[in-house]
């Protein structure tokens, strides 16, 4: 397919990464202003009680605007802690939880200044996950969208009520709380991955309706 624009985002939800799979080349944008309440600072998890919004707060800038790749995080207050301990919490009984967990406390532990670099090191960890490639390139201006590409930087949003990109038909996969609460797509990666470990790779093929 031809190159895909994406958005950063904290492990990010299952359309972002079934995009990634069929795209050869994939830019995530860097010179962006910073939007709130999106998921490049955001994820959503499945718990006991409902979906979970899991926030990284960032350090506001004097002026009302900051470019995404200057954004630094905020540890004012150790979300790391309240983060991995949510995680644990909602998928401590998830049959692939165990599997992964190790290779991922590191990033509950460590503190990476910008957001930015924070989601790109989550990314290569969930590459090596998938035994996949990290084929990420940085744009080098916000108005120069690559030739041919397609501009999907918006389009994976919480804020939609309605999903843009109509190929995306996500796959059902049995979740720790399908029994309560049934299926919800589209949730973090970390969701999947959980509950379904190395099948997690076939149902992200899966669920990209040939266009």
């Amino acid at each position: 397919m031809k190159p895909i624009l994406l958005s950063t985002a904290y492990f990010a939800p299952v359309h972002f990464y079934t995009r990634y799979l069929h795209h050869a080349e994939v830019y995530i944008e860097q010179y962006e202003n910073f939007t709130k309440q999106t998921y490049r600072n955001r994820c959503l998890i499945l718990g006991g009680n409902g979906p979970i919004s899991l926030v990284i707060p960032v350090v506001k800038g004097r002026g009302p605007k900051i470019l995404l790749k200057d954004l630094q995080i905020s540890y004012d207050e150790n979300w790391q802690r309240n983060h991995w301990q949510t995680i644990v919490s909602a998928y401590n009984s998830s049959p692939f939880f165990e599997y992964y967990q190790d290779e991922l406390y590191p990033f509950f532990e460590s503190k990476t200044k910008y957001l930015l670099d924070y989601n790109q090191q989550i990314h290569e960890q969930l590459c090596d996950f998938f035994e996949i490639e990290n084929k990420i390139r940085l744009t080098e201006d916000f108005e120069k969208v690559p030739e041919n590409t397609f501009n999907l930087r918006d389009g994976i949003s919480p804020k939609l009520k309605h999903n843009p990109d109509i190929a995306f038909q996500p796959q059902t996969y049995t979740q720790v709380f399908s029994d309560k609460y049934g299926f919800l797509p589209n949730l973090s990666i970390l969701d999947l991955l959980f509950n379904e470990g190395p099948n997690a790779y076939t149902i992200l093929l899966q669920s990209l309706q040939s266009e």
